[in-house]
């Protein structure tokens, strides 16, 4: 397990078809979603994220509605799910309706760490070097797709500053976690996670920065599930 913030150059991004074991990381900051399609939990680690959705089994007499809550650990902030409204989304709805049964749960576990962390080698379905800007797009049993987009940006030490100063002490919506100085800036690296969770799909877009290396990384993806009146 990696206890410090990762050099840019030593990012890494994977995807598996499998969760990571809890031993592997260390979590600053947590959010649990539940619909009644899919459940998801989004961790702030040191070196990034890890978002772990998975397409649940059904039961076609449930009715126990859509559920969000929050955890935190020291140091992390927390707030509450932008409110999502139905003329903007309309994918996301009060009404449940029929929903298809899967047979078994398909589980995506999206990764932004270092190189050097210890993960596992089976079911990686993805994995890149977090250099750059890239897109890269999965499709899994029972019709869960995953598309994502990530980028690492070096900008000015000005800009840095601005940008880490506005997620770290503006009121914001998602998981927040400022982390401590490492001597070289006053302000310590900070990671933000927004979940945006409709009823078929879920949208995460994060950000990490990185104050010895004046670098930002972004991270937009998309967890989605087939439509229910498709064939």
């Amino acid at each position: 397990m990696l206890s410090v913030r990762p050099k840019v150059a030593e990012l890494a991004f994977h995807v598996f078809s499998r969760p990571l074991h809890p031993e592997l990381i260390s979590v600053h900051g947590t959010r649990h979603v539940t619909r009644d399609a899919y459940q998801a939990r989004a961790e702030i680690t040191n070196c990034g994220h890890v978002i772990t959705f998975t397409a649940r089994e059904i039961d076609e007499d449930s009715s126990s509605g859509d559920q969000a809550y929050d955890e935190t650990l020291p140091g992390g902030h927390l707030a509450g799910l932008s409110a999502v409204s139905d003329a903007n989304h309309p994918d996301h709805s009060s009404a449940h309706g029929d929903l298809p049964k899967t047979a078994t749960p398909a589980t995506l576990c999206e990764v932004a760490t270092s190189a050097h962390q210890p993960l596992p080698s089976k079911r990686c379905l993805i994995h890149q070097s977090l250099q750059g800007s890239r897109t890269e797009s999965v499709r899994c049993r029972n019709g869960v797709q995953y598309r994502t987009h990530f980028q690492l940006e070096s900008v000015d030490p000005k800009l840095f500053w601005m940008v880490g100063q506005q997620l770290g002490h503006d009121s914001t919506e998602g998981l927040l976690h400022v982390f401590e100085s490492s001597g070289r800036m006053a302000l310590g690296a900070v990671s933000y996670v927004h979940l945006e969770a409709r009823r078929r799909s879920l949208l995460v877009q994060a950000i990490h920065t990185f104050p010895d290396d004046y670098a930002i990384v972004k991270v937009e993806s998309l967890f989605s599930l087939p439509d229910a009146t498709a064939s």
